[in-house]
C-alpha cells in the first residue's frame, strides 16, 4: 500500500502578520503555532511523517523541544526552502523521494499558520482521496458576496477602490489545506509550472489543474482559516483555548 506523508513548508517570514518572528513560531494559547499544526498530524496513525521545509538559516528547532503530543519521531526536517512556498514544497518532495518515497505516495500540503486543523478534517480529506485518480484539497463554498474592483490603472494607494462587478457565488470555493495528490505527479506539475508560469502557481491544485487534471472538492471547515493578520491570532487562541477546555471537561 502507498505511504501517506505530509508536507509542511515552513520557510516564510509572515509579514503581513506583523510580528517579531516568523509567525508559525509565534505563541498561541501558550505554544508556539506550527506545535498545534504538528499535534493534528502527529495524531493520525495513518500519516507516516511530517516534513517541515525550513528556511537554510532556521535553527529554531535546535533550541526548542517539541510538546508531549508532537513525539520526535512522527516528524522531521529540511533545510531547503526556497524562494516561494511552491519552491518549498517542490524542495520538500525532492527530499521525501532522496528518503525512498515513492512516485505512488500521497503527500497532504499544508499550511503551518492553518494551526485549527484537526485530525478529523485530516483523515475526511485522505479518505475521500484514497479511492480518486487525482486526489483533491479541503475547501469550502464562498459565503459572503464576492465583489470585483475597478482596475486602478495607476492611481495613487490613496484613493479609494470602487466596485467594478458582482461576481456569482454559486459555484465558488475557498481552497483550504491540506492538499492531498501523488508524490510524483505533484513534482512534477510542480516543476513544471515553477518552469513555464510560477505566478499562476498559488497552490498544489493549481499546479495539478496545469495538467489537466480535476482536484476533488472536499468540504472543509470555517475554522481551518490561515492565520495571516494580527488579530487571527486573537481569534485562533479563542478558539484553541475553547477546545482545550472542552477536553478537560471530557
Amino acid at each position: 500500500m502507498p505511504d501517506i506523508y505530509a508536507v509542511i513548508p515552513c520557510a516564510g517570514t509572515g509579514s503581513r502578520a506583523g510580528t517579531a518572528i516568523p509567525k508559525q513560531y509565534q505563541p498561541i494559547a501558550g505554544k508556539a503555532m506550527l506545535w498545534h499544526t504538528l499535534a493534528a498530524f502527529a495524531a493520525c496513525p495513518a500519516i507516516t511523517e511530517t516534513l517541515l521545509v525550513l528556511a537554510p538559516d532556521d535553527n529554531w528547532f535546535a533550541r526548542h523541544q517539541a510538546p508531549p503530543e508532537v513525539p520526535a519521531r512522527r516528524f522531521m526536517t529540511t533545510p531547503a526552502g526556497g524562494a516561494s512556498r511552491a519552491e518549498s514544497v517542490r524542495n520538500g518532495l525532492q527530499a521525501l523521494r532522496a528518503q525512498g518515497a515513492q512516485p505512488e505516495d500521497w503527500v497532504l500540503v499544508h499550511d503551518a499558520a492553518r494551526c485549527l486543523i484537526t485530525r478529523e478534517q485530516i483523515e475526511h480529506l485522505i479518505a475521500a482521496c484514497k479511492p480518486d485518480e487525482t486526489g483533491g484539497l479541503l475547501a469550502v463554498p464562498l459565503p459572503d458576496t464576492l465583489k470585483c474592483e475597478l482596475p486602478r490603472n495607476g492611481l495613487p494607494d490613496d484613493v479609494p477602490a470602487r466596485v467594478a462587478a458582482t461576481v456569482p457565488r454559486s459555484d465558488k470555493w475557498l481552497a483550504q489545506t491540506p492538499q492531498m495528490f501523488r508524490l510524483g505527479v505533484l513534482l512534477q506539475a510542480l516543476e513544471a509550472g515553477l518552469q513555464h508560469a510560477p505566478e499562476h502557481i498559488t497552490d498544489e491544485a493549481s499546479a495539478i489543474e496545469r495538467l489537466g487534471l480535476q482536484p476533488l472538492l472536499v468540504q472543509g471547515s470555517g475554522w481551518n482559516f490561515k492565520v495571516t493578520y494580527p488579530e487571527d491570532f486573537t481569534l485562533a487562541e479563542a478558539v484553541l483555548l475553547a477546545r482545550q477546555q472542552h477536553q478537560k471537561v471530557d
